[in-house]
């Protein structure tokens, strides 16, 4: 779908444009029309490095920047590398935002996490919620290295005008994912786990907590379309929730995995392994006033193109 020509006579830049959600974000940009994308790659220019990051921005002279590049990973993940997360992700968001300030670029495309907002959030997650406390605590580094990026593009934008966006996506799932058992998040772990165990003959699988913690989960290709109208029409340094405003617990959405994936097994819990945080579901209004931006894949549906997905990658090796 094109989008007015908007895209069609600027360069962008997307870090982490070949990653799981960045993918998904260059094919929107490029159906929309964009002709001039460029993705770059961290053995060609590594963003914790300053004279790296320069020279991305000496090289591209990108007008908009869609800064996706992330160190991410789940509960144990994150409990295993909480410096990594803090210090990655803080030097690459500060210094893709400065130096496009330097370089006077047309727009600054901040792309933050759910995981930044208080650990007792009231439900739905209202953005003026998010300073109200501190994050939970398996995530926490994580979290706040990537809410630094809202505090310096308020800044710079009442300092210097310069414009750059905050977007806040809730948890996002779908084909392309991390499959990496050591570091992958809830959906494709219990996807891989579940045919694992299908394929094995087991009649369970353990997962961790006590699966009444509630998440909102977003199909990727929603987000990237949010995430592509934002750069479009967004112009403010507010955080903007990105989401569809349903929460799902934990017991339930193991359960519409166990299907998708035709395990017959029992889902058993783990209560000695952490929970996370308690809720989590997003107030999506300012999203559908600002941008005219609502998901539309439903949960089921997104699961089971999801696992079709995973089936088809481990079916060609």
């Amino acid at each position: 779908m094109a989008s007015g020509g908007f895209w069609s006579d600027r360069r962008v830049v997307v870090t982490g444009g070949s990653g799981f959600l960045g993918s998904f974000v260059v094919e929107q940009l490029r159906a929309r029309g964009a002709g001039q994308v460029f993705v770059p790659r961290s053995r060609d220019y590594d963003l914790v490095d300053l004279s790296a990051v320069r020279r991305l921005y000496d090289d591209q002279r990108p007008d908009i920047v869609i800064h996706l590049a992330a160190v991410v990973g789940g509960i144990g993940a994150n409990q295993k590398r909480p410096a990594e997360f803090f210090y990655q992700n803080l030097m690459m968001g500060v210094q893709m935002l400065d130096q496009a300030h330097v370089h006077r670029i047309e727009k600054f495309v901040g792309v933050g996490t759910v995981c930044s907002y208080p650990k007792h959030t009231p439900v739905p997650f209202t953005e003026s919620h998010i300073w109200d406390g501190y994050p939970e605590e398996t995530n926490a580094p994580y979290g706040l290295a990537k809410k630094m990026l809202m505090v310096q593009s308020q800044a710079y934008r009442a300092q210097y005008g310069f414009n750059s966006i905050n977007l806040l996506p809730t948890n996002l799932y779908g084909p392309r994912d991390n499959f990496d058992p050591e570091s992958s998040h809830v959906i494709p772990a219990l996807i891989r786990r579940c045919l694992e165990a299908k394929r094995e003959g087991r009649d369970s699988i353990t997962c961790w907590g006590t699966g009444t913690p509630t998440r909102e989960f977003l199909y990727v290709a929603d987000a990237a379309e949010a995430i592509v109208l934002a750069a479009e029409r967004l112009d403010t340094s507010e955080p903007m929730n990105l989401g569809v405003g349903e929460e799902t617990s934990m017991r339930d959405l193991a359960e519409l995995i166990r299907k998708a994936t035709g395990f017959g097994g029992e889902i058993q819990w783990d209560p000695t392994r952490p929970d996370g945080q308690p809720r989590r579901c997003l107030d999506t209004s300012a999203a559908r006033r600002e941008l005219g931006f609502q998901a539309r894949t439903p949960l089921t549906v997104g699961l089971e193109r999801t696992v079709q997905w995973y089936r088809d990658r481990e079916a060609g090796g």
